[in-house]
Parts: structure tokens; C-alpha cells; sequence
């Protein structure tokens, strides 16, 4: 199936995607060729799609197609057309904000907070 969709590059993506998913490891794809690899990935297994985050839209064609087909909402829609993992890197400081959150935002208890 692979040399059927492109190179090398996107079988080993779709491999470290299998891989990571299988260490229960999340992935954070950006821009349609991580893109591609991990829609091959969940294609072959589809609960690989629960460790994934879309960094962001690309205004490549078929982008949003591929996203529709995993099941994953980008966290990002800036227009970008850039492939150097750029939207990946602005996509990190939201993610690790949200597990910041998650981790040691305080209850309204914890903080004394009253209704």
C-alpha cells in the first residue's frame, strides 16, 4: 500500500505513528505530508487517530480531506503553505499550555473560590 502512495519519507512517518500509538505516545502532525503518513497509519489501524493532534490546516488540496477521514480538527487555520513544521511549532505552546492546565490549574475549592 505504501509505494503505491508516495515515498519513503511517508512510510516512515506512517511507521512512527503506529509506533508511538502503540506506546501510547501522542504525535503532533503538521502539514499534508506528516499528514499523509498518519492517515496511512490510522487506515491500518484506526485507534491511532486518538494519540494524533493536527497542528494546523494547510491550504494544500486534499489537507482538509485527510483530516476529515482521521477524525481530527487542526488546532490551527492560518493560511499556512510553509512545510517546515512551523505550524507543528506554534501548536506545541497551545498543547503544553492545555496539560499545564490540566495538571495545576486549581479547583474553585482549592482556590477558596465562592459562588
Amino acid at each position: 500500500m505504501l509505494a503505491k502512495v508516495g515515498g519513503l519519507e511517508i512510510a516512515a512517518i506512517a511507521g512512527l505513528v503506529l509506533g508511538c500509538a502503540a506506546n501510547s505516545i501522542a504525535v503532533v502532525i503538521d502539514g499534508f505530508i506528516s499528514t499523509a503518513g498518519a492517515l496511512i497509519a490510522t487506515e491500518l489501524h484506526p485507534h491511532v487517530a486518538d494519540y494524533l493532534f493536527a497542528a494546523h490546516r494547510s491550504v494544500e488540496i486534499g489537507h482538509s480531506f485527510m483530516f476529515d477521514r482521521i477524525g481530527v480538527e487542526p488546532i490551527l487555520d492560518l493560511n499556512f503553505r510553509l512545510g517546515e513544521g512551523t505550524g507543528a511549532a506554534l501548536a506545541m505552546t497551545l498543547i503544553e499550555a492545555g496539560v499545564k492546565v490540566i495538571n495545576q490549574m486549581a479547583t474553585f475549592e482549592e482556590a477558596g473560590v465562592t459562588h
